[in-house]
C-alpha cells in the first residue's frame, strides 16, 4: 500500500451538497463552458465572470475535452478494452464509452464521481447502454474506489486498464495528497495500463489565476500547479510523446494559445 493513502478524506465546505442549486459546482461550470444545460445561476455567474477576463475559456473546454478523446483513442488502439473515467463530471457528449466503442465495440466502461447529482445523470443517461456504469466515488479515496470496481465486477485490475483524471487533479489540494492518489492508482494498475491527466497550470495569467481564487472555500476550488509538479504526478508511468504539454498540442499544428493554460499527459505503465 501507498503509505498514508487509507488517511480518511478531509471534510470540508468543498465536498458537494446533493441538489443544492445555491452552492458552485466545478462539474456545473465545466458543463456550462461546454455548452450545456445542467448548470445553475451560481455556476454560470462563475463562468461568466472567468470568460469575462478569458474569453477563449470555451475554446479551452473543448481542447480539453478533445484531448480526452484523443487519450481514449490511444489506449484504445493500444487494446485496451477497460475505461475508468474518474471524476467524470455533468455527461457531455463524446463521452469515454462512445469514443471508446468507436475502436472497440465491447469496451467496458465506468464512470465515477463524487458529486450525487453528477452520478444521476449519469445513470439517466447511461441506463439503455449495456457495459457502461455510473457510479458515487471520491477521487480522493483511491482504494474505495478501486475496491468499488472489484466488488461489483465492473473491470478487472489483473488486465490493463486506461484511467482519465480530466481536470480533475487541481481540485484536489495539497493537502488531500495528489501525488498519493496517483501512487495509489498506479500500484493497482495492471503493466500495461495508460492513464491520461489534464491539470490546470500555474503558468495561467494572473488575470485569470485571480479570477478563480474567487472558488476558495467551494468545491470548485482550484490548486493550479507547475509543469515539473504535473509531470511528477506521473513517475512511474513512461510519458507519451509530446509529454506534459498544453493540451492544444496534443491535439494538431497551429491551435492557438490560451491565457488559461491546460496540461495534458498521457503515461503507460511499464
Amino acid at each position: 500500500m501507498v503509505e498514508g493513502i487509507e488517511r480518511p478524506a478531509p471534510e470540508s465546505s468543498r465536498m458537494p451538497r446533493p441538489f443544492d442549486t445555491e452552492q458552485l459546482a466545478s462539474a456545473r461550470v465545466y458543463d456550462y463552458l461546454l455548452g450545456g444545460k445542467d448548470n445553475y445561476d451560481v455556476d454560470q455567474v462563475m463562468a461568466r465572470q472567468m470568460l469575462s477576463s478569458t474569453p477563449e475559456l470555451k475554446t479551452l473546454a473543448w481542447f480539453t475535452r478533445s484531448f480526452m478523446r484523443r487519450a481514449v483513442e490511444i489506449a484504445a488502439d493500444a487494446g485496451i478494452r477497460q475505461f475508468i473515467d474518474l471524476g467524470s463530471g455533468t455527461p457531455n457528449s463524446p463521452n469515454v464509452h462512445e469514443v471508446a466503442r468507436e475502436i472497440e465495440p465491447s469496451a467496458q466502461v465506468v464512470y465515477i464521481d463524487y458529486d450525487q447529482v453528477v452520478v444521476t445523470h449519469c445513470d439517466a443517461l447511461l441506463a439503455r447502454s449495456p457495459g457502461v456504469t455510473a457510479l458515487l466515488g471520491d477521487v480522493r479515496r483511491p482504494h474505495d474506489v478501486l475496491d468499488q470496481l472489484i466488488e461489483n465486477d465492473l473491470i478487472d485490475l489483473e488486465e490493463p486498464v486506461a484511467i482519465t483524471l480530466v481536470s480533475v487533479l487541481h481540485y484536489v489540494m495539497d493537502d488531500e495528497h495528489p501525488a498519493e492518489i496517483l501512487a495509489a492508482l498506479r500500484e493497482r494498475m495492471a503493466p500495461g495500463s495508460y492513464l491520461a491527466i489534464t491539470h490546470g497550470s500555474s503558468d495561467s495569467s494572473p488575470e485569470i489565476l485571480q479570477v478563480l481564487a474567487g472558488t476558495d472555500g467551494t468545491s470548485a476550488q482550484v490548486a493550479f500547479r507547475s509543469t515539473a509538479q504535473t509531470e511528477a504526478f506521473l513517475t512511474g508511468f513512461e510519458l507519451l510523446d509530446p509529454g506534459v504539454v498544453p493540451v492544444q498540442q496534443w491535439l494538431r499544428p497551429g491551435l492557438p494559445d490560451t491565457r488559461m493554460v491546460m496540461l495534458g499527459a498521457v503515461g503507460r505503465k511499464p
